[in-house]
């Protein structure tokens, strides 16, 4: 033998020659590569003394050492080859996600990306190690596209609260969970928060998370909410009607009063009931039917309490030039006197040819004179006294008085500010 120790399987292998007197040198074998010997002077053996040997080596292999290799007179060849299989560089760990290769980074090995939950690949999901000692595609890379996930509550549906068109309405606040890193950057919220009053009507809610990623997560719920109603009711002819809240909702109370001269009959309040139904019964302004046949004057006035104001005007004969002309202007100013609620009552002559007249009726001299002396009105004069609704004298007039001085006091009397202000909602008035 040459005395070499034994080479590794993918080195140059030397076969010992059988014959010890031999010049050549052992055949050469490359693991993973071919051999391309050329003899010197066209010789027949391929280890002879100065032969030329071309190592190429198997695709996927690369060369390590000399290209070619010369039969040295030493029995020996001039260099040590091996053909070492290609290697690509390592491959990064993508973040938040990694990879699996069938031979790690060698060649023709393939490697495959895989993401954590919560996260898309993006790039190539396999790539192979090539020839190049290059890999097939792009580094991949893990993203957070997948939206946040929020999930609202059911649709709300509520009644208005009792002589309310709100309810309040309450729920828990949804909480959105992100499928990547767990984390969430902004919730959203658009509509009426939690525990408002809401109005009758169809509500949308939605709420909006965000992830780190800006990927965005949406949910939405309706708040329905319905106010009970019994219908709406109408003022009665010659009269008011006042309503709280929306004046047919549940819960809301309807209040009635009559003009001056009418009386109410009926339900003075009704109330929309859970039912839907109102309460009481329905009321009518019944014109006031003034009761002359009275005993007293103390009688006859209080028929009049809370209800009209009365102009009394007193003359000792027809003929009176004041009294005519007086009645001739209260005649032109009926519907001043109509919206301000005043009766008036005439007493004409002395007594026992006394008369005394409301509108059409007639009382007895004797009430009349009643009348005169309770409110201690002149006999053989003229005279008017003005009186309110809770029987006070409040003006009293020995000549002619312009029914717009008449009104312009009256219209400072505190009860008539009051119905100054429920008629002007009833579309009341009078030009004069």
């Amino acid at each position: 033998g040459s005395g070499d120790s034994p080479l590794e399987d993918d080195e140059v292998g030397y076969s010992h020659p059988r014959y010890k007197d031999t010049p050549w040198c052992s055949p050469i074998k490359v693991k993973y590569g071919d051999v391309y010997c050329r003899a010197p002077q066209g010789g027949y053996y391929k280890t002879a003394l100065g032969t030329r040997c071309d190592i190429r080596c198997r695709k996927g292999y690369e060369l390590h050492g000399s290209s070619q290799l010369i039969c040295q007179s030493n029995k020996r060849w001039s260099d040590k080859v091996i053909c070492k299989q290609k290697r690509c560089p390592t491959l990064s760990m993508p973040a938040n996600g990694g990879f699996k290769c069938v031979d790690g980074a060698y060649f023709n090995s393939r490697c495959e990306y895989y993401c954590s939950p919560g996260y898309t690949l993006k790039g190539e999901r396999t790539v192979m190690c090539m020839d190049n000692k290059a890999w097939s595609g792009r580094p991949a890379s893990c993203v957070d596209m997948e939206p946040p996930r929020i999930k609202c509550p059911s649709v709300k549906e509520r009644i208005a609260e009792p002589n309310k068109l709100t309810v309040r309405v309450s729920w828990e606040t949804p909480e959105g969970r992100d499928t990547a890193d767990g984390i969430l950057t902004d919730v959203i919220l658009k509509g009426l928060p939690p525990g408002s009053n809401f109005p009758e009507g169809d509500h949308k809610i939605q709420y909006t998370v965000y992830d780190r990623a800006e990927n965005k997560g949406t949910c939405k719920f309706r708040v329905k909410v319905r106010v009970r109603r019994c219908g709406k009711l109408n003022a009665p002819e010659n009269g008011y009607m006042k309503c709280s809240s929306d004046g047919d909702n549940y819960g809301a109370t309807c209040e009635f009063s009559c003009i001056g001269g009418y009386e109410l009959q009926g339900s003075p309040a009704r109330v929309c009931q859970s039912n839907l139904a109102w309460s009481g019964t329905e009321p009518t302004c019944a014109a006031m039917n003034v009761n002359v046949g009275v005993r007293t004057a103390a009688a006859l006035l209080d028929q009049f309490y809370e209800k009209r104001r009365l102009l009394i005007v007193s003359t000792p004969t027809a003929r009176n030039l004041l009294y005519r002309l007086q009645l001739g202007m209260l005649q032109q100013a009926q519907c001043g006197l109509d919206i301000r609620h005043i009766t008036v009552v005439e007493l004409v002559g002395v007594f026992p040819t006394l008369i005394g007249r409301i509108g059409a009726k007639i009382m007895p001299p004797a009430l009349a004179l009643q009348l005169r002396l309770l409110l201690r009105i002149p006999l053989y004069s003229f005279s008017m006294v003005l009186v309110d609704k809770h029987g006070m004298d409040k003006e009293r007039y020995v000549s002619l008085v312009m029914p717009v001085a008449l009104f312009s006091l009256v219209d400072t009397f505190p009860l008539r500010k009051e119905e100054m202000v429920l008629q002007a909602e009833m579309g009341q008035t009078c030009s004069t």
